[in-house]
């Protein structure tokens, strides 16, 4: 199957917008799902085919570069495209283009193909549909290994509410990003928006489970680990790091 990129035009609404009129993080990364279920739905691949065969895409990793975020009204674009394939795993990439046409933001994504009830990756040949990835990369990232926080500066707690779990049942993506982003000092979070974030996904979260998020920040970079707590079984669900404007 010969694969082109998929593109799509949002205009950004007063809702989808925090207090300095700038798009929120939480809905950019829904957005970037949104593109993703529908190209992979035309290529043949997307959620009603995976679960048709007791399959399910998980991500695992994220990476974004932030040029400026958009901003209240404004028509963006955004392009998707599988970039590269590993034996286990698929990168997808996006490009934002702002009203002006330039490049505001590029991201990468890591995704595993897994069997829904064994919770296990699988191959992605022996599962999928053929297709041939396009070779261009939006953010060259091979995801390295994020590191751990040291030394706590900052905790903030949560509880995973019924709105953050989604269609696999359990806590989104998008989600994280959001915990660590407001897990720094409310001041600080005030006066800098984020430059560049790097996610890597680690354990499922669930409904009403205990969130805590530990900080450590160390000038214009923050490092968080996203944990439950409270729990028989205890566990990192993610690790984040973001570099500030």
């Amino acid at each position: 199957m010969q694969i082109k990129k998929y593109s799509g035009t949002y205009n950004i609404r007063s809702y989808e917008c925090d207090r300095n009129n700038n798009l929120r993080i939480l809905t950019l990364m829904n957005i970037f799902q949104d593109m993703a279920d529908n190209h992979a739905r035309e290529m043949g691949l997307g959620m009603e085919y995976v679960l048709s065969k007791g399959l399910a895409w998980v991500g695992s990793n994220y990476a974004l570069d932030i040029e400026r975020l958009p901003q209240m009204h404004e028509n963006i674009r955004i392009e998707t495209w599988p970039s590269e394939e590993k034996r286990i795993g698929a990168i997808r990439d996006f490009e934002v283009f702002g009203e002006d046409g330039r490049s505001i933001i590029r991201a990468s994504s890591q995704w595993i193909l897994i069997d829904f009830k064994r919770k296990r990756p699988v191959g992605l040949r022996e599962n999928l549909p053929e297709y041939e990835a396009l070779p261009q990369r939006s953010l060259a990232t091979e995801f390295p290994k994020l590191p751990g926080v040291e030394r706590a500066d900052e905790e903030a707690k949560f509880r995973v509410r019924f709105d953050d779990i989604d269609i696999n049942k359990h806590v989104n993506n998008a989600v994280y990003a959001l915990w660590a982003s407001e897990s720094v000092k409310a001041a600080f979070r005030l006066e800098h928006t984020p430059r560049h974030i790097e996610i890597a996904f680690k354990k499922e979260g669930h409904l009403g489970e205990k969130i805590r998020v530990l900080t450590q920040q160390d000038g214009l970079r923050s490092l968080h680990s996203i944990c439950t707590y409270d729990g028989d079984d205890d566990r990192e669900l993610a690790r984040a790091v973001i570099d500030w404007n």
